[in-house]
């Protein structure tokens, strides 16, 4: 795919898909609930497809209606053991929460992957699943992974590495587990899954200390069903919202987009930098907090944002960091190790990228150095994406300023946006 200048600016009212964490959860948790769910706006991607297939293939009935899923849940204990492999493509939520959710179940199972996913590290969710008695055959701590279903006790684990894949795993473990559970994060994790838990009756309590927190879940209740509203992606609008602001002469609106404060970080940086973008329309759906924005081409700063930033925003940094190429002072951002075992090492992308587009940047150890410039030249316009579709899309709209640019790879955007590349182009966007 390649990626040239827009002509005229970013604008229009982009249709953002729904949220890509919330939409798994959203597969997930009514489908070991009683009764019938009915999801609204539910990310039609090839990542959550995958786990839509999953739960298919454990015996659950899923329909698709337009713009409507039904998920007709029969309980904790209702999954049925799949005839083959249960395959997960790209996506590492989906092999994160089903370790933890079919480790209490009773039958074997195993997970597999695409050579993206199968690289990426799956002990941080196993390790602590074992203290709750799981076990797993496993392939050096990578996918694939045989999970041995059996009774899980409940005990106290204390989270070492803050992702909310891991949290959210050792919750779904403990709705069927026998006993209590107790959770401890000392670092703000997204909270999707406690909320949507709490809301289908889970018998589950969250007590907040600054940035930690503990959660206490008694396993062996029966869940509700509650019908799901699922609101738009707030990191797949970033891509939207930075092109806006670095392109001149662009204005666009969105609608119901997810400003949950555990993953918010991309505004709270981009205002930082000096963005022109207004909230209006505060509200909660399914108690996600929600709003709709403004956001219009801005003059922005640099900035220089704390490790403890990446907790609410490690996904965004790719386009956050093509933001900052177009900034009036330098930027640094810290503590982005997180970052080397995402869908790729997007660290190293995002530096390999930004230099072959002429930007000045450097890695030194784990914090991310920009120096923007007012002119940029292509050393090389060969972007290399390593099938991920963050990076995939943020050098889409670097092309829209300095292009053209090759993006390869670019059908890896599929797992969480298909439609990107028309409505990029239906508001100013030139990808071809």
């Amino acid at each position: 795919m390649i990626s040239s200048k827009s002509n005229n600016g970013i604008n229009g009212t982009p249709i953002i898909p729904g949220d890509k964490s919330i939409s798994h959860r959203s597969i997930i948790i009514p489908s070991i609930s009683n009764g019938i769910c009915e999801i609204d706006n539910l990310l039609n991607s090839d990542d959550v497809n995958h786990t839509v297939k999953a739960f298919k293939d454990m015996g659950v009935k899923i329909e698709k209606f337009q713009n409507k899923t039904i998920i007709y849940g029969k309980g904790l204990n209702s999954l049925k053991k799949p005839e083959h492999e249960i395959y997960l493509g790209n996506s590492g939520t989906s092999a994160r929460l089903l370790l933890g959710l079919l480790s209490s179940q009773n039958f074997n199972a195993v997970l597999s992957g695409d050579k993206s996913l199968s690289s990426r590290p799956m002990e941080r969710i196993t390790n602590p699943l074992k203290e709750m008695q799981a076990e797993f055959d496993t392939n050096n701590g990578i996918l694939p992974i045989k999970i041995l279903g059996k009774k899980l006790s409940g005990t106290e684990i204390e989270i070492k590495i803050p992702s909310a894949q891991i949290k959210s795993g050792l919750l779904l473990a403990s709705l069927n587990a026998y006993g209590t559970t107790i959770i401890k994060e000392n670092r703000i994790t997204r909270n999707h899954t406690e909320i949507m838990l709490k809301s289908f009756d889970a018998d589950i309590n969250i007590k907040k200390v600054d940035n930690k927190s503990k959660i206490i879940v008694n396993g062996q209740k029966e869940l509700k069903s509650k019908n799901i509203s699922v609101p738009s992606d707030l990191s797949s609008s970033s891509f939207f919202i930075v092109a806006c602001l670095i392109n001149k002469n662009s204005k666009i609106n969105l609608e119901k987009i997810n400003i949950n404060s555990t993953r918010n970080g991309i505004l709270i940086a981009l205002k930082k930098m000096g963005a022109n973008i207004l909230y209006k329309n505060k509200r909660k759906i399914n108690n996600e907090e929600i709003c709709d924005m403004e956001i219009k081409s801005s003059n922005l700063n640099g900035c220089i944002l704390e490790e403890s930033m990446a907790d609410l925003m490690i996904d965004e940094y790719p386009i956050l960091a093509v933001a900052a190429a177009f900034a009036s002072s330098p930027s640094i951002f810290k503590g982005l190790g997180e970052l080397k075992v995402k869908e790729s090492n997007r660290l190293e992308l995002i530096e390999k990228n930004l230099t072959k587009c002429g930007v000045k940047c450097e890695v030194k150890r784990n914090d991310l150095y920009i120096y923007p410039s007012n002119n940029y030249q292509i050393k090389d316009e060969n972007i290399e994406t390593d099938f991920d579709h963050r990076i995939a899309m943020a050098f889409s709209v670097m092309g829209s300023i300095i292009g053209p640019l090759k993006i390869n790879d670019a059908e890896s955007i599929n797992t969480s946006f298909p439609n990107f590349i028309n409505i990029f182009n239906k508001h100013g966007g030139n990808l071809y």
